[in-house]
């Protein structure tokens, strides 16, 4: 199965259906389901961010160790890639013509230009499954 590894807390987002865009800067032909694995590292300053603490305060994530990290905590749809085309004082607009705005605008990075990778959540790993993570998309060995 394909994967891709995210930097958490916006992979257990992702996770948690919180989150709908993994916004990254190159866009991808890639559709169906994939993999999310929540890479060792930790964005802290998104830990910071009121959206996002909310988020994982709701689902019982209190403290930077709740996070599993080096782990794939997900299994997704991604239905679609859309290129952002307008940024918005308080949000941004995709090619779609649909507008991206609070929470979910402050769970990426949405600079014109870069592009929105749309996924709807199929599983929440309630037990994630260790695995080394990798640039890019990545063929993921699931053990069964």
């Amino acid at each position: 199965m394909r994967a891709i590894t995210v930097r958490q807390p916006w992979a257990t987002l992702l996770a948690l259906g919180e989150k709908k865009y993994e916004t990254r800067s190159w866009k991808t032909a890639l559709r169906g389901t994939i993999a999310i694995h929540a890479g060792k590292q930790v964005d802290k300053k998104a830990l910071q961010n009121e959206y996002v603490e909310e988020a994982l305060d709701r689902h019982g994530y209190l403290t930077i160790a709740d996070l599993p990290r080096g782990s794939i905590v997900a299994i997704v749809n991604l239905t679609n890639c859309l290129q952002v085309t307008e940024g918005l004082q308080s949000g941004c607009m995709l090619e779609n013509g649909h507008q991206v705005s609070d929470p979910e605008w402050t769970f990426g990075d949405f600079t014109v230009g870069r592009y929105a990778w749309q996924m709807d959540i199929i599983q929440r790993l309630e037990t994630p499954i260790v695995a080394k993570g990798k640039l890019g998309i990545w063929e993921w060995e699931e053990i069964v």
